[in-house]
């Protein structure tokens, strides 16, 4: 399997996103028309979350882990995190368009000092024609300044797109997007970017096949224990940050 090198550094990425600020709004009625099409594929799933809510109230001002179902079969993550206070809300199926349709009902009601956000392998898939990375950063941005309205000093890690086996053929697609966030959260207080695609490579920069169930997209659990290791040193460090001072303006 051929291993497609990164072709969007820093810079070309830099330049990039100074171009996107008039994307987004030509492709968020669209974004959202198609996340409202969808939202019988995961309706049960926000009943589940009510149905835990009002279960086990959780605390507010905690760790809240949103996305596709990369983070929604992580259903171990509280237990991998602990004793960080880790409340997963992703939703299987969705899109960073979804993220922004259903942003008032994950992340206000828990008022989060920390969002770890997997969302956009679900839009690089989607389609014959694959999407411009581009827009799809545009709606993640979108989601970080919607936090940044909402509640200033709540912080936001951004957690790698995977260059998964059954996409391969979009992985440049894959690796602009990460791109294109990397340089944002480099340049914005309060934001952290953090690459788990290291982990799921061996050597030769090949797909770890053994991590990936039959479908090459998700995971089976030690790929999350790879991420354990990656992920929670970082949000311990953030979650420091976020109890010891605010997020300064810039």
């Amino acid at each position: 399997m051929k291993n497609f090198p990164l072709r969007f550094p820093l810079l070309v990425a830099g330049l990039l996103l100074a171009t996107t600020g008039g994307s987004w709004a030509a492709e968020k009625k669209p974004a959202m028309d198609e996340a409202a099409k969808r939202w019988t594929q995961y309706e049960s799933a926000f009943k589940d979350f009510a149905d835990a809510d009002r279960a086990s109230p959780p605390v507010k001002g905690g760790i809240l882990f949103v996305g596709s179902s990369i983070f929604r079969k992580w259903t171990t993550v509280a237990e991998q995190m602990a004793p960080l206070p880790v409340l997963n809300r992703a939703f299987g199926g969705s899109r960073t368009g979804d993220q922004l349709a259903r942003f008032e009902q994950v992340v206000p009601p828990y008022a989060p000092k920390v969002i770890v956000y997997y969302c956009g392998s679900n839009d690089l898939k989607a389609g014959t024609t694959p999407e411009d990375p581009a827009a799809i950063f545009a709606r993640f941005r979108e989601f970080s300044e919607r936090v940044r309205g909402r509640s200033p000093a709540t912080r936001l890690i951004y957690v790698s797109a995977t260059r998964s086996p059954d996409r391969v053929e979009r992985w440049e697609h894959v690796d602009h997007y990460n791109a294109l966030v990397r340089a944002y959260c480099a340049a914005t207080p309060g934001r952290t970017f953090v690459d788990v695609n290291p982990a799921l490579v061996d050597a030769s920069g090949h797909p770890r096949l053994d991590l990936y169930v039959a479908d090459k997209l998700h995971f089976h659990p030690a790929a999350y224990v790879a991420f354990t290791a990656i992920i929670k040193p970082v949000l311990e460090r953030v979650w420091a940050e976020a109890n010891a001072q605010p997020v300064s303006a810039r």
